[in-house]
């Protein structure tokens, strides 16, 4: 007769089932939360005592990104071969590009908490930790596009902005750029502003190129079911961090370049040239963003009801984190209080957004409504 189970060995056999569906997913937590950090470091109407609710929010994401990096090699190392499936699953490849999206938030954090109080050792630590993240992910988005190319192929009909993230990571790397040069020494700051020009210019032009597939979808097959909806607010991320990349790197410039930058242009100062152009070209795309906003909030009113909590709920929180950062960087730069009181009104909005959808996040891991099997991104592998 077999020996029956203690309830330890029942708590045990759950505990590594459950590791068995987590996904790089959860690494969409992470993004947010230091999205929220990064809100509170720039918002522009400041209390006592924001700049430590900031630091402590930055401290939380750091302790919860270590956790699920070391919980997902766990779950690597216990289930041998899930590593490989999770980057050939057509669904949980798509979210691998959130683990460096949760970096990304994490140099930004470093910048704006950890060098103001630190040496001159953490700017060289950031700007080496710039340039990894640059390579990395520039590789990573090749070799995932190239898997989705060559993959099981995918239809119209499925398609989701979550077709950007691959190229979302290293769009990105304009965003650390903006926050990050100005503070370093300008034969270093201005390799820098190219780099991140250069990369947040192609992650625009790829995700441009997504959203004509992604507006034939809708046109085609309407509205996506209504628990995916939440993800539509992906596509508000781009132009939004576009815009305030580009004005965020202006400043830099400002700060960095010398008078004459660009060959044959000797009557004007290059960087109060790009400060302008950059603040225009950030309305429109901000005006694109809020398109996308309005179409992405009215279809989710719409199927409110008849949604449950999944992970793209985190969709609600990153993509607009960069909307309303985007709105203080164009406030900032034409001095509009209108602006920038909307922001600040937004910010509140926003971390309260936060706070709601990480208490239905553990309510749903305590409900079995995610980590559980079937009910997670890996669900069909």
């Amino acid at each position: 007769m077999a020996p029956s189970r203690t309830s330890s060995d029942v708590a045990a056999v759950l505990l590594r089932e459950r590791l068995h569906h987590l996904t790089w997913a959860w690494f969409t937590l992470t993004m947010s939360t230091g999205g929220i950090a990064l809100l509170l470091a720039v918002n522009p109407h400041r209390f006592n005592g924001l700049t430590t609710i900031g630091i402590i929010i930055f401290i939380f994401d750091l302790a919860l990104f270590l956790l699920l990096s070391g919980l997902i090699l766990a779950r690597f190392h216990l289930f041998p071969g899930t590593f490989t499936q999770s980057v050939q699953h057509p669904t949980e490849s798509l979210f691998i590009p959130t683990f460096f999206l949760s970096i990304s938030t994490i140099l930004s954090g470093i910048q704006e908490y950890g060098v103001p109080s630190s040496g001159p050792w953490l700017l060289v630590a950031l700007r080496v930790l710039f340039w990894t993240y640059v390579a990395i992910t520039f590789c990573t988005a090749v070799l995932q596009y190239h898997l989705l190319f060559t993959g099981k192929p995918l239809t119209l009909q499925s398609m989701t902005p979550a077709w950007i993230l691959p190229i979302f990571p290293v769009m990105l790397s304009g965003t650390v750029a903006a926050v990050t040069a100005g503070s370093q020494p300008p034969h270093h700051a201005i390799p820098i502003i190219i780099a991140g020009t250069t990369f947040q210019g192609l992650g625009l032009i790829v995700s441009v190129l997504m959203y004509s597939n992604y507006i034939g979808r809708l046109m085609a097959n309407g509205l996506p079911a209504p628990n995916t909806r939440p993800g539509m607010f992906i596509a508000v991320g781009p132009p939004s961090f576009t815009g305030l990349a580009f004005i965020g790197m202006s400043n830099a410039a400002i700060k960095v370049f010398p008078h004459t930058f660009v060959v044959g242009a000797t009557d004007v100062s290059t960087a109060q040239v790009l400060k302008i152009v950059a603040v225009f070209v950030a309305v429109v795309l901000w005006s694109l963003s809020l398109f996308f906003f309005c179409i992405s909030l009215l279809a989710t009113l719409c199927g409110l009801r008849q949604m449950s909590f999944h992970l793209t709920w985190w969709s609600f929180v990153f993509p607009n984190t960069g909307f309303i950062i985007a709105m203080i960087d164009i406030g900032t730069a034409i001095e509009s209080q209108a602006i920038l009181w909307t922001a600040s009104v937004a910010t509140v909005v926003q971390v309260t957004l936060w706070l709601l959808v990480l208490v239905a996040h553990i309510r749903a891991v305590s409900k079995k409504q995610i980590l559980w099997p079937g009910k997670d991104e890996d669900h069909d592998s």
